[in-house]
């Protein structure tokens, strides 16, 4: 597989712009090192691809200002309290799931993880960018945590589903043991005939072996695959038909309120080129092991067509709806993701 461009055009032209316009020499001054809480394990494909690839590049985009330290999920902090630490400075930001915040609205749940919504991760940052979906995000943490700037939110993957059973159509998810998140994406499995049943990623592996569950919302096919789980579940569901993430980036706004402009922009322009490259990474990576198990035949890799996938968004629909009367900002970033999805010709 040929290996994909680092970065796209655009964000070549973006951080080439915010070079010129702020060209300073590397050796002058001492790079600030901003130290970021992430989401991923420590052995996470996403965070090392992000720490061989997109680490060295901050400090060339900033023209020597910025470095950027990427930690493993609860290095500092729990990775339920990372906007607490980002708003005091204990951390000078995250890369995390919004969707863990959920408990302080329920509009984090809807910023973090539309269940069924999207079909492509590019639809989610385009929504977060260009859709109201990042000004939502600061919205929620201005309420509930001021002291934190969101620079961007985006995702990287489109998760795969592991399974024990075939499971080829909305109508098979019925009575199935579904390892599933709390929330929202276990009421849209409930609402589907499933039993979601609530288990940490840790203990998945373990889950399927001894048959405590039929099958699992999981991570990337590759990750899956790096994980050991097709020796267990031999029936992937590829592309998935569940979840994709929204990642968001944030900083200590007090910290990014210093910087200068350029280095602002800079900032935006590297964690949308890290994503856009990070996606056609973790896409073709995906594709390759997908073909490798098709051509060995052990493996049944499960492929919905899309009239299925259409009724299991309906069925997301409904659990969307109610979810979102839970708070006023749940309604309000409901109907953004609607209005966003009907303009794409997601939903009618």
């Amino acid at each position: 597989m040929n290996k994909p461009k680092s970065v796209t055009s655009l964000t070549l032209a973006a951080a080439a712009a915010v070079v010129v316009v702020g060209l300073v020499s590397v050796g002058s001054a001492q790079a600030k090192t901003l130290k970021i809480q992430t989401s991923f394990s420590a052995a996470h494909i996403s965070l090392a691809y992000l720490k061989e690839h997109w680490v060295p590049k901050l400090k060339e985009m900033t023209g020597g200002d910025l470095e950027i330290e990427l930690l493993p999920i609860r290095s500092v902090v729990p990775h339920r309290e990372t906007p607490d630490a980002v708003s005091m400075g204990i951390l000078d930001g995250d890369l995390t799931a919004p969707a863990y915040f959920s408990g302080r609205d329920p509009a984090f749940a809807l910023l973090g993880d539309l269940i069924a919504g999207y079909d492509k991760p590019v639809q989610i940052q385009d929504f977060c960018m260009h859709g109201g979906g990042k000004e939502l995000l600061q919205e929620a943490y201005d309420k509930y945590q001021p002291g934190v700037k969101v620079i961007g939110c985006s995702s990287e993957k489109r998760e795969a589903f592991v399974s024990k059973v075939p499971i080829n159509g909305v109508a098979d998810l019925k009575g199935l043991k579904i390892r599933s998140p709390e929330g929202l994406a276990a009421e849209v499995f409930r609402r589907a005939g499933a039993a979601p049943v609530s288990l940490p990623g840790s203990e998945v592996y373990t889950a399927l072996e001894k048959n405590v569950i039929d099958a699992a919302d999981s991570s990337a096919y590759a990750n899956n695959d790096a994980a050991g789980m097709h020796k267990v579940a031999k029936y992937p569901i590829y592309p998935g038909i569940h979840s994709m993430p929204f990642m968001q980036f944030t900083l200590n706004k007090a910290t990014y309120d210093k910087l200068p402009a350029k280095d602002k922009q800079a900032l935006e322009a590297w964690f949308i080129g890290a994503y856009d490259d990070m996606r056609v990474f973790l896409d073709g990576k995906d594709k390759e092991l997908v073909a490798r198990d098709k051509a060995a035949g052990d493996i049944t890799v499960i492929d919905w067509p899309q009239g299925e996938r259409d009724k299991f968004r309906a069925i997301a629909e409904t659990a969307w709806k109610d979810f979102a009367q839970a708070s006023p900002l749940a309604t309000k970033v409901y109907e953004a993701h609607v209005a966003f999805m009907k303009s794409k010709g997601l939903l009618k």
